[in-house]
């Protein structure tokens, strides 16, 4: 098995495929163990063209044009490219993979092109962002860009669904067949217009951007995810964008500088839009936290249990929240919002609407939990600190958070900073 061209393939150059593609080429050996020594040849040069992987390639620094020139030459089908970031996408049988890693110089890595997910696990009160509120910071002049199954147009978001990309379905209107991306549009921004103002986001003004990057069941691949964030660096001064939502993660297998979707947010920061990332909701084990929560720039967001009251003094860390290190072994997550039976908007006959009846909250809303609600809150946050001042780098406004924070007494590999209060925003900031 050794003397397959593969295997080599993997033994010379291990350096230019992630864990993923490894993986993928010794798997593909496997059946070989069955089969007679004679056939194995020609078995192998069949399979090797017949066999397609979806792959994410990235290009060394200044080299996106001619890299890409090269990865064309392949005749490859379904190519997709993010020229902010310096990647493209496609489906590559194992022989033209192999022929790219033996003969393009221009590529640095390539990923296997893995499953993300949205994390949901199976509110603005308690996170004092009222008190902000009452000082005229209601998120207006932002806007909140939420990349994930979509957004369902409801009446607490009308007039402020000032944009849409789906790169699932190719829609060009606003809709959500899984619901998840409703929520958390409301858990950032929703002004409660069905509800009296009783379930209101942080951010009610702020307007907000869809990018639909998961499908109805809340999975979707690192190039869609990749290709959502390329299009909010691409279209960020048509729309404003200033933030960025993620609630969606994958496991960790990279460091974070060699990591795709860790580049993907770092570049969207780097061009001046805060990045709020869920840590993810494998606790309450340590060193859980996903990509691209790992990245070192972004603010990454652990979910707090508020035991549904405005006291704080009950709060505490919720059970399923990831914890570090990361696999770099940095401290994360930077700080912790509320998680827990967070009620939000509904989207009717969305996957989850049908999947979690006994979740509904009256007819327009409905209580969900995971560090997805958690991320998209603390996003409405950053939407009210920024348009007390608009001038802050994402730096600053992760620095002004994280020393607004409470703290729990907890490991800051559980709790980060801690407990965020909005209220002592208003202390900083002056």
């Amino acid at each position: 098995m050794l003397n397959f061209s593969m295997i080599n393939l993997v033994r010379r150059n291990g350096k230019k495929m992630d864990k993923g593609i490894r993986q993928e080429m010794v798997n593909f050996y496997k059946p070989f163990r069955y089969i007679p020594c004679f056939l194995q040849s020609p078995i192998e040069r069949i399979k090797k063209k017949t066999k397609k992987l979806p792959v994410v390639i990235k290009f060394k620094s200044d080299n996106f044009a001619n890299g890409l020139h090269e990865v064309k030459n392949t005749k490859c089908k379904s190519l997709r490219e993010f020229h902010s970031i310096s990647c493209c996408s496609a489906k590559f049988s194992a022989e033209k993979i192999e022929q790219l890693i033996e003969n393009c110089s221009l590529i640095e890595k390539i990923y296997y092109d893995r499953k993300v997910f949205s994390l949901l696990d199976t509110a603005s009160s308690s996170i004092n962002a009222d008190v902000l509120k009452e000082s005229g910071l209601t998120g207006q002049g932002s806007t909140i860009a939420v990349i994930d199954t979509g957004i369902h147009p409801h009446e607490d978001l009308e007039g402020r669904i000032i944009g849409f990309a789906d790169f699932v379905k190719g829609q060009t209107e606003p809709y959500d067949d899984n619901g998840h991306g409703t929520h958390c549009a409301g858990d950032a921004a929703g002004n409660g217009a069905l509800s009296d103002g009783q379930y209101q986001g942080p951010a009610p003004d702020a307007n907000l951007v869809g990018v639909k990057v998961l499908n109805k069941t809340g999975s979707g691949s690192l190039s869609t995810v990749i290709e959502g964030i390329d299009w909010c660096i691409q279209n960020q001064s048509k729309y404003n964008i200033n933030i960025l939502s993620l609630s969606l993660g994958s496991d960790a297998t990279e460091p974070a500088e060699g990591d795709p979707v860790v580049n993907a947010v770092e570049t969207a920061w780097d061009n001046g839009m805060v990045v709020c990332v869920a840590a993810g909701n494998s606790g309450p084990g340590d060193k859980t936290v996903g990509s691209p929560g790992i990245s070192p720039k972004v603010i990454t967001v652990g979910a707090a249990d508020d035991n549904n009251t405005a006291e704080r003094s009950d709060d505490s860390v919720a059970e399923f929240s990831s914890r570090g290190p990361t696999i770099d072994g940095l401290t994360k997550p930077n700080l912790l919002t509320p998680g827990v039976d967070i009620v939000s908007l509904r989207a009717p006959g969305s996957f989850i609407d049908k999947t979690n009846k006994s979740a509904r909250v009256g007819s327009n809303y409905i209580s969900l939990s995971g560090t997805s609600m958690a991320t998209p809150i603390c996003a409405g946050i950053v939407a009210q600190l920024l348009q007390s001042d608009s001038s802050l780098t994402p730096n600053q406004v992760k620095e002004k958070l994280m020393e607004a924070c409470q703290d729990l007494g907890q490991s800051p590999n559980v709790q980060g900073a801690g407990y965020l209060n909005a209220a002592n925003l208003i202390n900083i900031n002056e």
